[in-house]
């Protein structure tokens, strides 16, 4: 299955997106502050790991910035599917030191590309935790924002979030090739064509990452133990070892909230960003195991982590989640227990410090 084949009917009503404005549909204004994720990639010609690279050979996967046009005070990060990325963070942070003051963080209530969300306020709390760990991550680094929840078709969310906050800058962070409507338009292109507003596209690494010969894509499942010294530390640890990259899965759990999964999550992308480790996250999948078939599905993944708490009972250990993943996939499927200390947190950063690279 393609990340195409598992999208919802609702995107079908955007194929008069570029034809006519949209009415307004926004869930809460942008520029609003609420409590409410994203990812990324390089070109397809000079991505890591693309065709051309010698085996087992590692291929930089830092760029210069593209060229900006000056005097951009107000900047729209549209997160379509996805949470986290340090090429988004690489970018908000150059904007913000080149004199940018505004952020305003926006996500449609579409379906991730992982988690099998289909409820439609599981859908819009998927959403807001997108926009919740994003927007903490840019706090993390001193780039403060605010969000939004919009319409559930993302050309008509881009649309709406558009007009709503008149950016000076558009940072569109989604999969190439993300097609809407019943004409199966090209989003970025869309975008690019549509509005006057120059749009930056910070693409989603999931394929190209995958296929590099010195990297290894490791999916991590965990939710309460997300934040964990002893999580985390092993994560820096492989990394240490070998070039990681890993996509975090926070399922629900028990009675943690959906603010408290997205900060933890958040806090944990901030502290491998800053370890120069390539991640991004969805929270709030609400079941683990067709959550973790979903992600086998859409990504080249070469591992899988889950990790519980040590010492408690597990209602994933419980339900047999790691016999279940073992009897679906031949890659090795890790569990792991940690203690529930948190991973020690550090002051925000000024915008001109740490985490660079994409």
């Amino acid at each position: 299955m393609t990340p195409d084949e598992a999208r919802t009917g609702e995107e079908a009503k955007a194929a008069n997106a570029a034809e006519a404005p949209p009415g307004e549909s926004a869930t809460e204004s942008p520029v609003t502050p609420s409590e409410h994720e994203s990812e990324v990639r390089v070109t397809p010609e000079s991505a890591p790991g693309s065709a051309g690279a010698p085996h087992g050979e590692r291929v930089a996967d830092t760029e210069p910035p593209p060229e900006r046009p000056g005097g951009i005070e107000r900047v729209l990060i549209f997160l379509n599917e996805v949470a986290g990325g340090r090429k988004l963070l690489r970018a908000a942070r150059e904007l913000s030191q080149a004199g940018a003051t505004q952020f305003s963080v926006v996500a449609p209530q579409n379906r991730p590309t992982v988690g099998q969300v289909v409820d439609v306020d599981e859908l819009r709390d998927a959403a807001q935790s997108r926009v919740d760990v994003t927007m903490s991550v840019l706090s993390e680094f001193g780039v403060e924002s605010q969000g939004a929840v919009m319409d559930p078709d993302p050309a008509l969310a881009l649309d709406d979030a558009v007009r709503a906050t008149r950016p000076d800058y558009i940072l569109l962070s989604c999969l190439y090739e993300t097609r809407f409507g019943l004409m199966r338009r090209d989003l970025v292109e869309w975008a690019m064509a549509r509005f006057e507003t120059p749009v930056e596209h910070i693409a989603v690494r999931v394929e190209d990452d995958a296929v590099r010969w010195d990297l290894t894509h490791t999916l991590v499942v965990a939710t309460r133990t997300v934040n964990s010294r002893g999580l985390v530390e092993r994560l820096k640890e492989r990394a240490a070892e070998r070039p990681h990259r890993y996509t975090f899965i926070s399922p629900r759990s028990g009675d943690i909230s959906r603010k408290e999964a997205a900060s933890n999550l958040a806090a944990t992308l901030a502290e491998l960003y800053r370890s120069d480790i390539d991640a991004t996250g969805q929270p709030l999948s609400p079941d683990p195991f067709h959550a973790i078939q979903n992600a086998i599905e859409h990504y080249r993944l070469d591992e899988i982590l889950i990790s519980t708490l040590r010492g408690q009972k597990s209602a994933w250990l419980e339900e047999g989640l790691i016999e279940r993943v073992k009897g679906i996939t031949d890659m090795p499927v890790e569990h792991v227990e940690t203690d529930a200390d948190a991973a020690p947190g550090r002051e925000p950063e000024p915008a001109g410090v740490g985490a660079e690279g994409s």
